[in-house]
């Protein structure tokens, strides 16, 4: 018997994937959203926390981005 799960790929560089690994383990058991991770560059997770991972990606860079002051 197959079981499927609808879920959302994720392809990036090894330090983002430790990133949203880390994301995933600062939740608590009920709200893990990691489905499986593929290998250091890939996973698979719920499609629901598409949307929070984007926007925690996009603050981690904003808020690691060097400006060069005026």
């Amino acid at each position: 018997m197959v079981n499927a799960t609808k879920g959302v790929f994720i392809s990036c560089d090894i330090p983002m994937a430790q990133y949203i690994i880390n994301m995933n383990a600062s939740f608590p058991a009920s709200d893990k959203f990691i489905i499986h991770v593929l290998d250091s560059t890939h996973m698979f997770v719920q499609p629901h926390v598409e949307g929070m991972i984007r926007s925690q990606i996009a603050k981690f860079r904003e808020d690691n981005t060097y400006v060069k002051p005026n």
